[in-house]
């Protein structure tokens, strides 16, 4: 299951983060990296699933 969430999170970085944690702090943050730019959300969305 983790291989389809990095999928997502290199497509679309909220999504991948939002079905590792929910709509708690870390998805907000990456929404907020993937506005900024949208390798550091990547970055963050592969972090946080790899953690979680």
């Amino acid at each position: 299951m983790d291989v389809v969430r990095i999928l997502l999170a290199i497509l679309l970085p909220p999504v991948g983060v939002f079905l590792q944690v929910g709509l708690g702090l870390q998805f907000w943050l990456n929404i907020l990296l993937t506005i900024f730019g949208y390798i550091p959300g990547i970055i963050h969305a592969i972090w946080v699933i790899t953690k979680y």
